[in-house]
């Protein structure tokens, strides 16, 4: 079994092992349509070893529309050598209580083993394992399903998410499907084993892809052609081609989940999308319940769409922070998006000059931000009336295009991706507009103020400069203080500006990227809902990067405060370890994560903030703190999940105890390259620990007490 033989190892070890509980057991296969778990139970029941454990097998594909019914008779034709006529051609509660009861008469007293395919319906599992005997003789099921709350029927030791192949275990499939036993051509192999990258570690897509190519011309060129493009017709081929396999995923969600589902399709392929700008737009579309706030609700959202299998999760230091989806389920999003005008994506010419297809749309995904300087797309904008949301997604692009603003009823404006050398003054009259994120270095205009409905301002700098900051480096105008709606503010390196006798921003929950001269107390306690802070302080080689920071002491007023980001750009340290420039113990005690960069603050004043008693997430960049030796009490960091340390001299860490940070899940550190000692135990908790070009000697405290698999060193 090319590629998923280690995993099919472990299941059958686990179906098969006499010395397991002799009760009948559940075992469950989870994943995404298409990853191997069809296969994997397939070849399990025809297992010879399976085959003479069990005195009765069965294996029955149900499906999202299969019936109880359907079910029994499947079953009963495999576990029995003949089938009651007068039964199957029996009606209703008659025929459905024979099956039961001839179903259950097989399996009793028989140690059997049942597969069940493709499974969907909770009801209907629960009727199917309720039905089957516990003969307390080792007796199993083994189902296969796309779904999180399906796979829990059985224990947590006998659930397995069936992963994706590696570079090296897809190469192997694509080779075999394509050559069979004989050697790939050496002129191929390069070109091949790029294909088979690209099919992104799914089975299904790269036995499809393999069927094409045994196909096609097997030379050099048209190999490397396939490989230098995902949208080559190889690729497309397959995509459609595995539709009826992926689409049920799509088609069997509930309603409320299938516009966020399609939304993710409107950024670019395989570009993985901050969690927290996809929660944002769903938000603002209206996507979400109103009965709870719509942070929790876009969490339960997302976690649903994670449980069926559909969303790709990307963690950072064991935080989940982006996402994505897979090649093939990107592909059929954007063929039901353009089915049910749920977006227009728009890339080549042809697609702004279909002018039927532009018709009665509501958004428009920008994947080419080149189309907008084309005077014939341009003026076709002009008969989008419909319009409620532009996204531009394509790559970045340095130089000036227009942007065609005439959409009365515009509401997202999402232009970071394009830089502008003016601000858009037409986006004034854009009255509904919820969302605006755009890059500019020049200064926003006071009319900012018009657009009352405005609940997210991002604006980006297309260029950092430092300069010395005489305080006054705000581009943002006064009358920012009077937009009461304003939930998200994010303005690279720029001060808030002084704000007016009685101006407050009650709604507002987000601060990002402002300068430290910001936070002062009477800035701060204008924003009495602050939620998430982050503030960069930008050092040029003249400046004394405490003057700022002296404005910092009174975060801990922020009683809302949950996360808190903190960063000195440019730091310059002096041979001698600093001392604090303001107080760590100002923190508040709901923190539930703080990041800091560039402090270089000995690591004695760690004891500040680790007694912060929700504090779950620790991130510490660029020398946050310096100095050769730290010391972590027992008592210290009670909650601590995650850490990261990244660029520091630290040289020995140690502990005062035999566990340290005891409730630690996560931890990478990264560019040590003096750590000598850490502790040689952290919590029973931990999953993975990564030591990413760190000195050596650092993994002799660490290896041998993890798993090859928790235990990661590059």
């Amino acid at each position: 079994m090319v590629g998923l033989s280690d995993r099919y190892m472990t299941i059958k070890d686990r179906i098969t092992n006499k010395l397991s509980p002799s009760a009948r057991m559940a075992v469950s296969l989870r994943g995404m349509a298409g990853i191997g778990k069809t296969a994997i139970a397939k070849k399990l029941f025809l297992d010879p070893l399976i085959s003479t454990h069990f005195d009765r097998r069965a294996f029955v594909t149900i499906g999202p529309k299969g019936q109880f019914e359907d079910v029994l008779l499947d079953i009963l034709k495999q576990v029995n050598r003949g089938v009651d006529e007068n039964i199957v051609l029996m009606k209703g509660e008659g025929k459905l209580n024979g099956l039961k009861r001839m179903v259950q008469g097989r399996l009793t007293e028989s140690r059997y083993f049942i597969v069940l395919d493709d499974v969907w319906v909770m009801e209907l599992l629960y009727q199917l394992v309720d039905l089957f005997p516990d003969n307390n003789n080792g007796s199993k099921i083994l189902l296969t399903t796309r779904l999180e709350q399906v796979a829990e029927i059985a224990n947590e030791h006998c659930r397995y998410d069936i992963r994706f192949l590696d570079k090296r275990e897809s190469w192997d499939l694509l080779r075999h499907k394509v050559f069979d036993e004989m050697p790939c051509p050496i002129e191929l192999e390069r070109a091949g084993k790029k294909i088979a990258e690209n099919c992104e570690g799914l089975p299904l897509l790269i036995v499809t892809v393999a069927e094409f190519l045994s196909r096609a011309e097997k030379t050099r060129e048209y190999w490397n052609m396939v490989a230098n493009d995902k949208q080559n017709s190889v690729f497309v081929g397959a995509y459609d081609q595995m539709s009826k396999v992926l689409y049920p995923s799509y088609n069997y969600l509930p309603q409320h989940l299938k516009p966020c589902f399609l939304y993710m399709a409107v950024f670019p392929q395989n570009y993985k999308i901050p969690r927290s700008k996809l929660f944002n737009f769903w938000i603002v579309e209206g996507f979400l319940e109103l009965a709870c706030s719509p942070d929790y609700s876009a969490n339960q959202f997302f976690e649903s769409l994670v449980s069926c299998s559909l969303v790709l999760v990307h963690k950072w230091s064991g935080v989940m922070k982006t996402c994505s989806l897979h090649s093939s389920f990107w592909y059929l999003c954007n063929q039901e998006a353009r089915k049910s005008k749920f977006f227009h994506g728009l890339k080549s010419l042809d697609d702004g000059l279909a002018e039927e297809s532009l018709e009665s749309q509501r958004r428009l995904c920008i994947r080419n931000n080149v189309l907008f300087g084309i005077k014939d797309v341009f003026d076709s904008m002009a008969s989008v009336s419909m319009v409620r949301s532009v996204l531009c997604t394509g790559p970045y692009h340095q130089y000036p295009v227009p942007i065609y603003l005439g959409l009365k009823l515009l509401k997202i404006l999402d232009a970071l991706t394009i830089r502008l050398y003016e601000f858009p003054i037409e986006v004034l009259n854009q009255v509904q507009l919820t969302y605006l994120a755009i890059t500019f270095n020049g200064k926003v205009p006071s009319s900012i103020s018009k657009l009352w409905n405005l609940e997210y301002l991002i604006v980006n700098r297309h260029l950092s400069i430092v300069k010395s900051d005489d305080g006054n480096s705000s581009y943002l105008p006064t009358e920012i203080w009077d937009m009461k709606e304003l939930k998200h503010l994010q303005v690279m390196g720029s001060n808030l500006p002084k704000p007016r006798e009685g101006s407050f921003l009650p709604n507002l929950s987000t601060l990002l990227n402002v300068s430290a001269r910001s936070c002062t107390k009477d800035v701060l306690e204008r924003i009495p809902n602050l939620q998430k802070l982050g503030f960069r302080n930008e050092v040029a080689p003249d400046n004394n990067a405490d003057q700022p920071l002296r404005f910092f002491d009174c975060v801990s007023d922020l009683r809302e405060l949950k996360i808190l980001k903190c960063i000195i750009v440019n730091p310059i340290f002096k041979n001698e370890v600093a001392s604090p420039l303001f107080p760590l113990s100002i923190f508040s005690s709901n923190l539930y994560q703080l990041n800091l960069s560039g402090f270089g603050y000995p690591w004695e004043e760690m004891k500040k903030i680790s007694s912060l008693p929700k504090l779950e997430v620790l991130n510490l960049r660029c020398y946050a703190f310096r100095g050769p030796k730290w010391e972590v009490d027992r008592r210290e960091f009670p909650n601590l999940r995650f850490l990261l340390i990244e660029d520091t001299d630290l040289v020995h860490w140690t502990t005062d105890d035999d566990y340290c940070l005891k409730e630690l899940m996560y931890m990478k550190m990264k560019h040590c390259y003096k750590l000598k000692e850490i502790p040689r135990k952290f919590g029973l908790s931990v999953q993975k620990i990564e030591l990413i070009e760190c000195n050596p000697l650092a993994e002799v405290f660490i290896d041998g007490g993890y798993s090859e698999s928790s235990f990661i060193r590059e």
